[in-house]
């Protein structure tokens, strides 16, 4: 029964896998065209790279994780393809790297595989990579080897390379809560003193939501980044709501963070003029709203059906291969394009959700629901950001931005997920079995 699910899931993410390609490298081809009214002269390599990537992921995936989903993957690649596209489309010298990028992304995703064949070993190391992941957040504030880039700190440059800990912080420190709160849920979960018609939990039990609260606000303030503030404290009361049911902590944690943001708001001046933005940047159209408006113009641009591949102006944006590109998305492909976009990682947070409810091993159903949460909630804050629906920050949108450190932590969380969906669907059959024959 195991081997028949795989090898339907696994032909299924074949096919898929090859519409990716197709995809991809019609776009390429669409893009050139767009720009010089000709076939790219690297047509041939490039095809040969996005298949070896493509069919090297797939091959590891079923080698390694024959009965894992079968839709993450392609997902994945066509969202990495799209992007590398566009990135291509608006610099080549980052399309280059962005190139290396996805390379080293697909290496990580092979190599996680190769390195974790059980997830639920990873609950034994849960201090270290606590650790880890707190170094990580905060290794951007050491005075030698930390970077200001645009107003954020949050880069590090170590031997001429840059990148970015935090995100690879988020998988460390998800790790490190699943494996906390299966083990402190039920103290969690009990009240044991009332606050009027509430009943919480020992206030001695409250130390991870303050940390993780206390960690949050210095990325906000120290580090000036608003979105990994957001996404960081967001997965983590998610992650405490799933390991103990109780909406008090939503409750209580949001009302902590609004009140941190509020005074961060009114105390320092890079937090206020994200918000001051967010509100109204017409006054501050020749400063710091004029990515905002001149990704709303690009947008309207785009109209339904979009501008074309490369027939577009997205390059009028500073930012567009980073913080902007979904603009640049909405401008060449319409809202056609963007609900594209939109609709792969609703269908990735699915399927990571599916996942979450299926797994037999709480430390396997709190890690895949934090890690679902995090593809999830850096999509919306960079989405909503660039259409205004909430303040803007400076965080990539997984897989289609350009950045090497986002690819490859994103790379490494896509395969751990993978392995908990190929877990549970090894164990599940096993389970029906046993329970038929009792």
């Amino acid at each position: 029964m195991t081997a028949v699910i795989g090898a339907v899931r696994r032909n299924a993410e074949l096919g898929l896998m090859i519409l990716a390609a197709v995809l991809t490298v019609g776009a390429y081809v669409l893009a050139s065209l767009g720009r010089t009214s000709s076939l790219p002269a690297d047509i041939g390599p490039f095809l040969g790279i996005v298949l070896g990537l493509f069919a090297l992921a797939h091959v590891a995936t079923r080698r390694l994780a024959p009965n894992a989903d079968g839709t993450l993957l392609p997902l994945a690649a066509v969202l990495n393809g799209l992007g590398y596209v566009f990135i291509a489309r608006l610099d080549h010298q980052l399309a280059g790297l962005q190139a290396l990028w996805t390379a080293l992304g697909v290496a990580a995703f092979v190599g996680t595989l190769l390195v974790v064949r059980r997830t639920r070993d990873l609950e034994r190391y849960r201090y270290t990579f606590a650790l880890i992941g707190i170094a990580l957040l905060l290794m951007p504030l050491s005075p030698v080897i930390g970077r200001n880039i645009n107003g954020a700190r949050l880069w590090v440059r170590v031997g001429g390379i840059s990148f970015q800990p935090g995100e690879f912080a988020k998988v460390f420190l998800c790790i490190f809560l699943a494996s906390y709160l299966v083990e402190r849920r039920e103290l969690l979960a009990v009240g044991t003193r009332r606050i009027g018609r509430f009943v919480i939990p020992d206030l001695k039990y409250f130390g991870p939501i303050l940390l993780a609260w206390g960690l949050a606000m210095v990325v906000l303030v120290a580090e000036r980044d608003v979105g990994t503030s957001v996404l960081f404290f967001a997965f983590f009361l998610a992650m405490l709501w799933v390991a103990t049911a109780r909406s008090a902590y939503l409750l209580i944690g949001g009302a902590m963070f609004a009140i941190g943001g509020f005074i961060a708001v009114k105390s320092f001046a890079h937090v206020h003029e994200r918000i001051t933005v967010w509100l109204n940047p017409w006054p501050l159209a020749n400063g710091n709203g004029f990515q905002t408006i001149q990704a709303m113009f690009a947008l309207a641009a785009g109209g339904i059906f979009g501008t074309g591949l490369a027939l577009g102006s997205p390059t009028r944006i500073p930012e567009v291969a980073t913080d902007f590109i979904f603009a640049a998305v909405g401008e060449e492909l319409g809202l056609l394009g963007t609900c594209a976009i939109i609709i792969a990682f609703l269908l990735i947070v699915g399927t990571g959700f599916r996942i979450a409810l299926r797994a037999e091993s709480p430390f396997e159903k709190l890690l895949a629901t934090g890690l679902t949460v995090i593809i999830g909630v850096q999509a919306f804050i960079i989405i909503g950001g660039v259409t205004r629906l909430v303040p803007l920050t400076g965080i990539t949108l997984p897989f289609v931005s350009y950045g090497g450190s986002s690819l490859l932590a994103n790379y490494v969380l896509l395969a751990l997920l993978l392995r908990m969906s190929d877990s549970e669907t090894t164990k599940r059959p096993t389970l029906t079995a046993e329970a038929v024959a009792a």
